[in-house]
Parts: structure tokens; sequence; C-alpha cells
């Protein structure tokens, strides 16, 4: 009998000890740590030699960066997005750019030197490259321009760059460990760390914590292989002090007025336009027009103009326009091209300065959103001699929407001495449908977004001096620009009554003459003073008006109150 169960019990202790060694080997692979090690090229996503990837702050971005002959290279847009948006690029010239409150700045794209007003400089780098269609500026002549750090590693190319200095929180590794993939034992070892090493610790949850290594391999730990962690507070990088531009802004509101000349006789009108005025302390005549694309412009300047004015106590604003002549004109290829840019600005200048005039006024309009970063250069590249020569520099802006932000107002705020709202055309000549020429939510809305991007001393409001006369007839048959005195007779001979329309702040009148129906919204001394009063509600530079000779003499009663406040 025992022969017989002997047996059957060493069976049944192998059957269970082979059991038991398959379940420990379950248990085993479920729960010991894997050393299968991940691609560090795959998780850089290595695209090439030359390729390098970018860990910004503590995140791996989708932007990259590139060494040539041991160099690191950023692309434009890369530059532009974190460190600095003033490098401009002339492809048509080869031209790198950078424009300063005094100087231009300028590297021939492909050359190691880089020269300014006061002379030539040699790199040992070459500062800008081209990769393709692409340009690539070296990293170091970046920071020439910026405030940060960078760091860079190998196997793979990768480069740690700060911007920000804000306090992080570090712990030392406790007991030699790996950095996973994931947070769990069985992810992909991205690198081993020794006991002593330090890591910042970017979240920290139950079991496992989202670290990055002094290398910059962001990836998991065990929290029980972390010691304490420590707040820590990095030194802030300082070398870049950004430039001060000085302004001409003046210490009392401007109340300016646009002249419109339309030839040289036209300039013969300046007493007939100021005969009711007051309190105006600065005109503007439409005297330079573009003309072609090689930065020459029609000029209808005369210096007995400028005398008269400046006996009158006004200052006088020339105003630069591209709408005269604008089916013959391209305004991309005028200001992308540095050399006409450069022609444009030296013949505007010179004229300023040869006739005495006290500023430039540029009313650049339907600027297409490609060409807003060549038409913001040419704005900085003009404040310079502007500066120089004691020219107050202002620029005619649209009321601010989606569609026109290319006009970069928050940089002509910076560079430029006064930014104009243009705070008309709300419906305009080719509306599809009848309304104010500036209602006071249109008027309001374009000054707060304005003040918004730009210091409120430098903002000047325009307002118009004209009504828009709607016919319709199911649908807009058309409307006419009239001035103040002549939509007043328009009403009067159509015996129109008008009331106060609280919701645009503007008195209407409507009438109905077979099936076409006349619509006008009046602006007049009342309207006026609304928008006057939102002006002030925001503290901004002054007032403007479009144009001279279309306005009642009662308006500037109106405007004089606004000036005393």
């Amino acid at each position: 009998m025992r022969k017989k169960i002997i047996p059957v019990l060493i069976a049944i202790v192998l059957i269970i000890v082979i059991a038991g060694v398959s379940l420990g080997a379950k248990i085993l692979e479920k729960y010991s740590y894997t050393k299968e090690r991940a691609d560090l090229s795959a998780y850089f996503n290595m695209k090439g030699e030359s390729d390098v990837a970018i860990v910004l702050q503590d995140e791996l971005i989708e932007e990259r960066a590139r060494l040539f002959d041991g160099v690191y290279y950023l692309d434009l847009n890369t530059v532009h997005r974190y460190f600095n948006d003033r490098f401009y690029v002339d492809e048509g010239e080869g031209l790198l750019l950078y424009t300063r409150p005094e100087t231009i700045i300028r590297n021939v794209i492909g050359s190691s030197e880089v020269s300014d007003r006061n002379g030539t400089q040699t790199y040992t780098y070459t500062p800008a490259r081209y990769e393709g269609e692409n340009v690539y500026i070296a990293i170091d002549y970046v920071k020439q321009y910026a405030n940060f750090s960078y760091e860079g590693f190998e196997q793979p190319n990768r480069l740690q760059i700060n911007v920000q200095w804000d306090e992080k929180e570090v712990a030392e590794i406790k007991k030699d460990t790996a950095v996973r993939l994931l947070g769990g034992v069985k992810s992909e070892i991205l690198k081993d760390v020794q006991a002593g090493e330090q890591v910042t610790v970017l979240e920290e949850m139950e079991n496992w914590s989202k670290v990055k290594t002094a290398d910059s391999i962001i990836g998991y730990i065990e929290n029980k292989r972390l010691g304490e962690t420590q707040t820590e507070s990095p030194v802030p990088v300082t070398d870049y002090t950004e430039p001060e531009y000085t302004s001409l802004t003046r210490d009392h509101k401007i109340n300016l007025g646009w002249h419109v000349i339309g030839g040289i006789a036209g300039n013969d009108t300046l007493e007939e336009v100021m005969a009711d005025t007051k309190g105006l302390n600065v005109i503007s005549p439409t005297w330079f027009k573009l003309s072609d694309n090689e930065g020459n412009f029609t000029s209808y300047a005369t210096q007995q103009y400028v005398d008269r004015a400046h006996d009158m106590g006004l200052e006088v604003w020339g105003l630069v326009e591209n709408i005269e002549y604008k089916d013959s004109i391209d305004m991309y290829a005028i200001l992308s091209s540095t050399t006409v840019r450069e022609k444009l600005i030296n013949e505007l200048v010179n004229a300023a300065v040869t006739y005495g005039l006290d500023g430039i006024n540029v009313d650049f309009e339907q600027i297409s959103t490609d060409c807003g970063e060549h038409f913001i250069e040419f704005i900085r590249e003009l404040s310079i001699p502007c500066r120089e020569k004691g020219l107050v520099l202002s620029v005619d802006n649209y009321v601010p929407m989606g569609h026109n932000d290319h006009y970069d107002r928050a940089e002509q705020g910076l560079v430029a001495d006064y930014v104009i709202i243009m705070g008309y055309d709300e419906h305009y000549a080719g509306s599809s449908e009848a309304g104010s020429v500036a209602s006071i939510d249109f008027v309001e809305e374009g000054i707060q977004r304005t003040v918004d991007q730009v210091p409120s001393n430098k903002v000047i409001n325009a307002v118009p001096f004209y009504t828009r006369i709607w016919e319709t007839d199911n649908g807009v048959l058309g409307s006419q620009a009239v001035g103040m005195e002549m939509a007043e007779e328009f009403i009067r001979t159509h015996n129109i009554s008008v009331e106060w329309d609280d919701e645009t702040c503007q008195n209407y009148g409507e009438s109905t003459e077979g099936s076409r129906l006349y619509q006008i919204w009046l602006e007049d001394e009342r309207s006026i003073e609304v928008k006057l009063n939102i002006m002030e509600k925001y503290q901004i530079g002054g007032v403007a008006s479009w144009r001279l000779g279309y306005e009642k003499p009662e308006i500037w009663d109106v405007i004089g109150v606004y000036l005393s406040r």
C-alpha cells in the first residue's frame, strides 16, 4: 500500500511545485522591472543628422533646431514665436535685418559680417543661413537680442532652452534607478540615473512622479526612489536690455485736421478751411502720394503753405498715402524691398526737413495680410530718421478687427509717436447694408481695443465730419458721402424729421419716395460730443478730423470743451 501511495504523493508534490514555479514566474513577470530600453531617437522624433529637438522649459515642443558646423540654429518662425519678432528677412535681397531705435543692423544671409551705421563686425560663425527656402538664425546671434539660456546635449542632439526662471521643485535620487517612458515597471527605460543625481519634479502622483533629468530627458521615476523635494530658484538671465524708444508725444491733447489738397492749387485753400476752426493745433495736408513701385511719390508740398500754417500756430504733419495711384502701385513690391523702403524713407524725410515740417503722417490703406511684416518694418525704419530729425511720426489705422491685426498696433505704439484710429467707415460706399458711419459702440470698441495694445497718450481717435445718404430699394442702391451742412440741406429739402437714436448716438431720419427709401445717420455737434466723451473716458492723446471743410462751425466749440478738460 505504501509503495502505491509514495509515487502518488511525489506526483502531487511535483504538480504543486510546477504550479508554484509557474505561478511565481507569472508573479515575477508581472511585478519585476523590465530592462527593455526606449529608442531615444524615436522618443525625440529625430529626422536626420542636423536635426535638433528642443525642450522649452519643461516641454518637448514641435519646433526643431538645426546643427550646422557645430553651431545651433533656429528657423525664423521659431525665433519670432519664442524670442524676438523684430528679426526681419528680405528674401529678395537676401538680408537679415534687425532695427533698433537708432540704427538698422544688417547681415547678408550666408555671410559672417554684420554691419550698421557704426561699422562692420565679423563673427566666428554665420549669423544666418539658408537651408532650402528657410532662413535659420544662429542661436548665439539671437541671444544678443533676447534673454534666455540654452544647453546642448548629444545622442540624440537636443537643446534645453529656458526663457522663464520660476521656482521649481527638485529632488535627489536615493537609489540607482531608471527614468521610464511612462509610470510603471513595465514601461521602457529612457535613461539610467544614479543615486545622488538631481532631477526636476514636474508632477507628483501616487506612486510615480514625472521628472526631467539634468540632460533634459522627461519621464517617470518611482516615488520611493526620490528624496524629499525642495524648492529651487533659478538665476534669471539678464544679458539683454530692451532698447528705449524715445517719443515725441506732446504734453497736450492733439487736435488734428486733415486738409485734402488734391493738387498744388489746393494749398491755396488753407485760409478757407481754417476760417471757422477753433483750437486746431495740427494740420495734415495730403501732400505725398506714392506713384510707382520704386519708392517715388508725387509731392504737392510748398514752403509758403508751411510758413502760413506755422504763423497760425499749427504744426504741419505731411501725409503720405497709397490711394491716389492705387491701380498702378504694388504695396508688397514697395514695402518688401529694403532698397525701395530706404529710398522712400530718405525722400520723405528729406522733403520734411526741406520744408520744415513738424511730422509725417503715414496713411497706407488696404495693406494685405502677407504684407503686414513689411509694413511694420517700414514703420520701424522710418522711425529712426524721424527720431533723429525731431519729426513726429503718426500712423493711421483702421478700427481694430481680427482681419487687420497685421497692422501690428502694439509695435506701432512702441516705435511711432502716435497711433491714429480712423474711427469711421463702419458702413462705407461698398457696404451691403445701410447704416451709420460711426456708431458709438463701433467707436468705443475701436478705442478700447487700441488702448489695450498702445499707451493711451499715444492714441488719437479720428471723428468723421461727413455722413452718408443711403438709397435703398430691396437692397442698397448706393450712398453719397456729404459734409454736415449738405446733410442738413438734404433733410430740409426732403422734409425729413430726425430723432435721436440711443443705439448709435446719432440723429436718424428717413423718407420714402416711391419704392425708394432714403436713410441718414447724422454726424453733428451732438454725435461728435458723445464720441469725445468716450475719448475722454479712455484718456487718449487727442482727436483728429476727416476732413476739414466738411464740418459746421459749432463743432469746434464742442471740440474746444474736450480740449479744455
